[in-house]
């Protein structure tokens, strides 16, 4: 005989809790983040270990190149004759001043190009007549090779630093803009109907709502626009050099070019591009990192 048995009113509130509070504490756990920090262990395998290795593996074959004598010494450099060459400038002491010549430069037009793109992209981005008339003019001289602005630059203003930051704004700016008029256009236009109700309207609106909504396209067009300052003034320190502006980086390249001097053209080659790499890593990498983290779109980086 098969024995039924009906569940009491109490046993049903019970089960019929116990499901809920089970549910609540499966939704629960899948929006749990792991927020624990890296051991020195994990952080040395994952982010140290990678980048040496391949440095390490890079000048491997590039020693073996030239034992190979796969071609002669004037045109590729042993790693030691390139190591001689810092040893040069670091004794006497102007390694360090050539690093800080282009570094200095670059911030500075780099923050020029910031504090114009950002206005401009955000006309370009909420002005529809705007954005018809400048934004292919934009998307133009995004797409115009930064060095095609240095004889213009050179003839309008001479050689001098004024020159050099006119070169960076028009290569930086157009990415700056660019790129915050993407990061406004994926804003959902719900947050936007959500400010409008909350009062957010105009310059409130942009700021509290547009520009927070729009920072993850904003800070790629942040680092591809230190990408275009950086590169546009390479173009223009090795066109326009002059003893009157000082020694950079693009004039330490075109001075081992000038005196046949490869391992002096490797070590400025070099020297561009750690500078660029610890730039992106030091600040852009950082900054991204933690836009996304916030949105909760970077769990564990």
């Amino acid at each position: 005989m098969v024995r039924t048995e009906t569940p009491s009113p109490a046993k049903e509130r019970a089960g019929g809790n116990g499901g809920t509070h089970d549910l609540a504490a499966g939704l629960d756990a899948l929006e749990t983040v792991e927020t624990g920090r890296a051991s020195l262990r994990e952080v040395l395998l994952t982010k140290v270990v990678p980048p040496l290795t391949a440095v390490a593996l890079v000048i491997a074959v590039w020693q073996v190149l030239v034992w190979a004598e796969v071609t002669d010494e004037g045109s590729l450099p042993a790693p030691s004759a390139v190591w001689d060459s810092v040893s040069d400038l670091w004794l006497q002491g102007t390694l360090l001043e050539v690093v800080w010549t282009s570094v200095s430069r670059g911030f500075s037009g780099f923050l020029l190009a910031l504090a114009i793109g950002t206005p401009l992209g955000l006309l370009v981005a909420r002005v529809k007549f705007v954005r018809a008339a400048i934004g292919p003019i934009l998307s133009g001289l995004q797409s115009l090779p930064s060095v095609a602005w240095v004889p213009p630059a050179v003839i309008w203003l001479g050689l001098n630093n004024q020159m050099m930051y006119a070169v960076i704004l028009l290569g930086a700016v157009p990415s700056i803009a660019n790129g915050l008029v993407s990061g406004v256009d994926q804003v959902p236009p719900l947050f936007l109907r959500a400010g409008r109700t909350l009062g957010a309207t105009g310059l409130k609106g942009t700021w509290y709502i547009v520009m927070p909504a729009a920072l993850p396209g904003y800070v790629a067009g942040l680092k591809q626009g230190w990408a275009f300052a950086w590169r546009s003034l390479m173009a223009a320190e090795i066109i326009a050099s002059s003893p009157d502006l000082g020694l950079g980086l693009g004039q330490l390249l075109e001075n081992g070019r000038n005196n046949s001097d490869m391992p002096g053209v490797f070590l400025a080659i070099l020297l561009i591009l750690v500078v660029g790499i610890a730039i992106d890593l030091l600040v852009f990498s950082p900054l991204e990192r933690a836009v996304l983290r916030g949105r909760g779109l970077l769990v564990k980086n």
